[in-house]
């Protein structure tokens, strides 16, 4: 479907990334958690994929769509989404994609790795895999540059306080005074303690990098390739 939406809200995710909210207006919108829709600026030909990032009830009862964006090295958003100002209208088609939550999942265990912006879709996944009454766990693996650029940490950190997942960040370059976590990227040991059954479901979305290397490190501890589902995304 193309809608044409407003925007409702736009509020700063990181250093690098917004959250937009489009105002669905009382429509329905029916999709699957990690899904995307290609949005741009109307009266604009240009579209750009972004990940919905939240799942499926969560829209159904505020009656928006959430996208995170990330920013030009200006400082702007992308040229194709105007200037991203409250009231202004996107056009939004979609949705597309495969890189899903299954709508039951044989599994009862899932892992969720996410580089950057990468976190979008997964977390939508993320809350569709808590609401299932049949969860077992659910283990998120966050990497980002620096501390400042972890989209929704602090949700993932009060859901991990809850008792509700288990959550593991690392930085990969600038680490600031304030920041006692993990440094280094995602290595074989962080994820053997991650994954404790290898019938686990996994879920990798970040850059090409981060993606083909977890997908090896997965292999390595006996995950099978068809419980590794990948998605290359910006940094």
């Amino acid at each position: 479907m193309v809608l044409t939406l407003p925007i409702r809200a736009v509020a700063a995710a990181t250093p690098r990334a917004v959250i937009v909210r489009l105002d669905l207006g009382g429509r329905d919108f029916p999709f699957r958690a990690g899904q995307a829709v290609l949005v741009g600026r109307a009266g604009r030909p240009e579209r750009r994929p972004f990940s919905l990032a939240t799942a499926a009830r969560e829209v159904a009862a505020r009656g928006e769509i959430e996208l995170l964006v990330g920013l030009e090295a200006s400082g702007e958003p992308p040229d194709s989404m105007g200037g991203l100002e409250p009231g202004s209208e996107l056009v939004v088609d979609g949705p597309h994609g495969t890189f899903v939550f299954p709508d039951a999942p044989a599994e009862r265990r899932f892992l969720f790795v996410a580089g950057g912006t990468g976190i979008a879709p997964l977390r939508a996944m993320i809350h569709e895999a808590l609401a299932r009454p049949g969860t077992a766990s659910v283990a998120v693996v966050y990497s980002a540059r620096t501390p400042t650029e972890f989209a929704y940490g602090a949700e993932l950190r009060a859901l991990a306080a809850a008792g509700r997942l288990t959550l593991w960040q690392t930085v990969t370059r600038e680490v600031a005074a304030h920041w006692d976590g993990a440094q280094g990227r995602i290595a074989l040991h962080h994820l053997r303690a991650m994954v404790t059954d290898p019938a686990t479901l996994c879920f990798v979305c970040g850059p090409h990098a981060l993606v083909v290397a977890t997908a090896a490190l997965l292999d390595q501890i006996g995950v099978a390739p068809e419980r590794i589902k990948l998605e290359d995304w910006g940094g």
